[in-house]
C-alpha cells in the first residue's frame, strides 16, 4: 500500500528553496519564476525560512502581504508549497530588545546579532515569541491550497552556555537521576581525581580546558544528550504551536548527515515525516566513497520513519562552502537527484532555487542562475530530472522492502569519540558503520540503519560495527535476536562500556555477549597508520587488518580466521558462534574492507538474501528496489564516467521513460535508469 506525504497532492515533489523577499523590489522576477518553474518541470517551493524580518518587522506588528502573493502566485502557476517556520533566523529587533535570546560562547561571551542560528534554545523570551509568529502562520495558511506540509525552522543545530542553559543543565541531569547526588556521582565515576558533587548546585557544563573536556566521561555524555534534549524540546514547541492551530498537515525538518550534535532518532519522534539535506563530494578523491556514502544516509533517514522521506535540499551544479566546489559533470546532477529516490524519497529539492545577488550564498548553486533565464546547462539537468520524475511518478508512496540492518548508535558516536583509548583523534565510527553497510550496496541489497535498541525480528542479518556502548536493554535485544535464530555479525570494540560510559566488569564483551559470541576479548592493540597485520582464513586465504586488533580467546566459537603476524599470531581475528537457534559471528580487527566483502558475501549467500542483478556489476555500478506489492521499481546506477552495455537484469522490464522492454540495460557514464517489472 502506497503511503503519501500528502494525500491531497499524491505526487513526487520537484523543486526547492525560494527566497522571494530578496526580489520584493523587483516583482517582475517574481512572475518570471513561475514562468520558470514550469519549464523547469518543478511542482514546489519551500518558503519562509529566513522570512521574519519580513513578517514581522517591528514587534507585533506583522505584514503578511508578500507571502499571501507568493503563495497565490505558486498555486496559480500549478505548484505546491512547503512553509517554513522561521526560527532560524530572528530580527535584529528581537536582539536589541531581548538580549538573552542570544547565545553564549563556551568562554562566557555573549554572541552579537549575526548569523542565522544565533538563538538560544531555553530563553522563554524566544519560546513565546516563536510560537506567536508559528501560530500566526498556522492560522493564516493552514488550509491554503498551496500548502502541503510545514517545514520547521531549518537545520537545527549549536550549543549555548548562558546562565539559563546551565540552569537547565542542572535541572535535565536532577531530573535524569532522580534527585540522588550519589547516582550522580557513580554513574560520573566521580571519585576520579578527588571530583565528587555534594549538590547538584555544582554540576557545570564540561569545556573550558582541556581537562575539563576529558576528565568526567559520563558529564560530557550528558552534556551532549542534555544539548541535543534541549534543541528537541525546542523543536516541539515549535511543532506544537503549528499542531495546535493547524493540525492536518504533515510537519518535517530538514537534518544533515552525520550531524553529531544532535540525536536524530529521537528528534525524528516530533515529526510526521523525515528530510534530508546531502551534498555529496562528487567528482572528489573519495568519489567512489560518496555513492554509498549517500545511501547510508538515505537510508539511515528513510529507516527513522519506516516510510518515504525528503530529499529537502540537493546542490543543482555545485556548493560554495566547501574547500573546493567542483561542478557536477554531465549527468551527476540527475544521478544524485534520482539516488535518493531509489532509496526511498518522494522528493527531489535544490537549495537554492534562485541564486542571490549577495550575501554568502549568492555563488551557492541554483536552478535559475544570475543570468536568470533557462538557456543554461543546470537549468536544462534540472528540467531533465523534472522529466524523469514526472515519467516514473507512480513509484511516489511505494516502499524499500529490508531483510538487513546495520545498527548506527548517536549515543555510542558520543562515548567512543570521547573515550581515551584506541585511536584517540579519530575513530571513524561513522566511516565504518558506512564501510560495513558498502557490500550491500553494491550488491543492490536494501538495509535499514537501525538503532540497537529497535526491533531486529524482522531482519536476517543485523550488523553492529563498533558498538563500543551497550546498555541493559541492547545486551538484551542483541541476545534474544541472536538466541530466536537472527545472525549478527560484530566487531572489535563491542560492549566495553554501560549507558553512562562506566567500563563493565567481568571482561569484554558484556556480561551475557561473551556467551552470545563464544568469545573474550582480553586486549586491543592500536596499529600505526603504516602497521599491518597479516590475517588468515581457514582456506588460506590472506587479509591485511589496520588500526586496531584485538587479542580474543575462543570460548566455544569456531575460529574462521587467525592473525598471522605479531605476537598474537594465531589467535583468532575472525569467530562465529551458534547461540540458541542463530549465530553471532565477530570480526576482532578492523580491516581494509576485502576481508569483509568476502564474509558478507558468504552470510548473505547462506541466508539467500540474493544480489538484485543476477551478475555482479561493474565497479562503481548498483541497482536498488521499490515496491508497493503489487508492483517492483528498479533503479539501475552508474557512478563511473565510462559507460556500461548489456548489463543483465532479473527478468523482463520496461523503461519507464521509453517504454522499451528490457532483459539487459545500456547506460552512459553517471547515468541512471528506471524500470518496471513486467508480469
Amino acid at each position: 500500500m502506497k503511503r503519501y506525504i500528502n494525500e491531497k497532492f499524491p505526487h513526487l515533489l520537484h523543486g526547492g528553496d525560494y527566497n522571494p523577499e530578496q526580489w520584493i523590489d523587483t516583482k517582475e522576477i517574481w512572475d518570471e519564476d513561475m514562468r520558470l518553474l514550469n519549464l523547469a518541470n518543478c511542482n514546489e517551493l519551500t518558503v519562509g525560512i529566513f522570512s521574519w524580518a519580513m513578517l514581522e518587522p517591528q514587534e507585533g506588528c506583522y505584514d503578511f502581504s508578500f507571502l499571501d502573493e507568493i503563495l497565490d502566485k505558486v498555486y496559480a502557476a500549478g505548484g505546491r508549497v512547503i512553509l517554513a517556520t522561521p526560527s532560524a533566523s530572528r530580527p535584529r529587533w528581537m536582539a536589541e530588545a531581548y538580549p538573552e535570546v542570544l547565545r553564549v560562547s563556551e568562554n562566557g561571551v555573549r554572541d552579537r546579532y549575526r548569523v542565522r542560528h544565533n538563538h538560544c534554545y531555553t530563553s522563554p523570551v524566544y519560546r513565546k515569541k516563536v510560537q506567536e509568529i508559528n501560530t500566526k502562520l498556522a492560522e493564516r495558511y493552514g488550509k491554503h491550497p498551496a500548502v502541503l506540509a510545514w517545514h520547521i525552522s531549518n537545520e537545527y543545530g549549536g550549543r549555548c552556555y548562558c546562565p539559563l542553559c546551565e540552569d537547565a543543565f542542572r535541572s535535565y541531569v536532577k531530573d535524569r537521576y532522580e534527585g540522588d547526588i550519589d547516582k550522580l556521582n557513580h554513574a560520573w565515576w566521580a571519585n576520579f581525581w578527588g571530583h565528587r558533587y555534594t549538590s547538584f548546585d555544582q554540576v557545570e557544563f564540561p569545556g573550558g580546558n582541556r581537562e575539563s573536556l576529558s576528565i568526567l566521561g559520563g558529564l560530557t555524555l550528558d552534556f551532549k544528550r542534555f544539548c541535543s534534549h534541549q534543541t528537541i524540546d525546542f523543536m516541539k514547541a515549535e511543532a506544537d504551536a503549528v499542531r495546535t492551530a493547524c493540525p492536518d498537515l504533515p510537519i518535517t525538518t530538514n537534518m544533515m548527515p552525520g550531524f553529531e550534535p544532535i540525536n536524530y532518532r529521537e528528534m525524528a519522534q516530533v515529526m510526521d515525516v523525515a528530510s534530508v539535506d546531502s551534498y555529496p563530494s562528487w567528482h572528489s578523491p573519495q568519489h567512489d566513497r560518496c555513492p554509498y556514502r549517500t545511501a547510508f544516509w538515505f537510508d539511515f533517514f528513510r529507516t527513522m520513519k519506516h516510510r518515504s522521506f525528503l530529499l529537502m535540499e540537493s546542490a543543482p551544479g555545485l556548493v560554495n562552502w566547501k574547500d573546493f566546489n567542483k561542478l557536477k559533470r554531465p549527468g551527476m546532477d540527475r544521478l544524485g537527484a534520482l539516488q535518493a529516490v531509489a532509496h526511498g524519497s518522494d522528493s527531489v529539492q535544490y537549495f537554492q532555487w534562485r541564486k542571490g545577488r549577495g550575501g554568502a550564498e549568492k555563488f551557492h548553486g541554483a536552478v535559475v542562475d544570475h543570468v536568470g533565464c533557462e538557456n543554461t546547462r543546470i537549468f536544462r539537468a534540472v528540467a531533465e530530472t523534472g522529466k524523469t520524475l514526472k515519467a516514473i511518478d507512480e513509484v511516489c508512496g511505494t516502499a524499500v522492502k529490508t531483510r538487513v540492518a546495520v545498527i548506527y548508535d548517536w549515543e555510542n558516536r558520543w562515548a567512543l569519540e570521547n573515550s581515551s583509548f584506541f585511536v584517540k583523534a579519530d575513530k571513524k565510527y561513522s566511516f565504518t558503520c558506512e564501510e560495513y553497510y558498502a557490500p550491500l550496496w553494491r550488491r543492490g541489497i536494501s538495509a535499514d540503519i537501525v538503532s540497537p535498541h529497535d526491533d531486529l525480528t524482522p531482519y536476517d542479518l543485523v550488523i553492529a560495527p563498533m558498538l563500543y556502548m551497550t546498555d541493559e536493554t541492547t545486551i538484551q535485544n542483541l541476545t534474544a535476536y541472536v538466541e530466536q535464530g537472527g545472525t549478527l555479525y560484530a566487531t572489535y570494540l563491542l560492549g566495553m562500556a554501560n549507558e553512562n560510559d562506566l567500563c563493565y566488569l567481568g571482561g569484554f564483551p558484556a556480561k551475557g555477549l561473551k556467551e552470545v559470541f563464544g568469545i573474550w576479548n582480553e586486549e586491543l592493540d592500536t596499529l600505526y597508520p603504516e602497521e599491518t597485520v597479516c590475517v588468515r582464513m581457514t582456506d588460506g586465504t590472506e587479509y591485511r587488518a589496520v588500526d586496531g586488533c584485538e587479542i580474543i580467546h575462543a570460548k566455544g566459537a569456531q575460529v574462521l580466521a587467525t592473525y598471522e603476524s605479531e605476537f598474537y599470531a594465531g589467535s583468532p581475528a575472525l569467530t562465529v558462534h551458534s547461540y540458541g537457534t542463530g549465530k553471532a559471528y565477530y570480526q576482532a580487527c578492523r580491516d581494509t574492507g576485502e576481508l569483509w566483502e568476502r564474509v558478507c558475501g558468504d552470510i548473505l549467500a547462506e541466508l539467500n538474501v540474493l544480489p538484485t542483478l543476477p551478475e555482479a556489476p561493474p565497479h562503481n555500478v548498483t541497482a536498488h528496489l521499490r515496491e508497493d506489492g503489487d508492483d517492483q521499481y528498479l533503479f539501475v546506477q552508474n557512478y563511473s564516467d565510462a559507460p556500461i552495455q548489456g548489463l543483465p537484469l532479473r527478468g523482463e522490464w520496461k523503461d519507464m521513460e521509453s517504454g522499451e522492454k528490457l532483459c539487459a540495460v545500456d547506460l552512459d557514464a553517471f547515468d541512471i535508469r528506471i524500470l518496471k517489472k513486467l508480469s
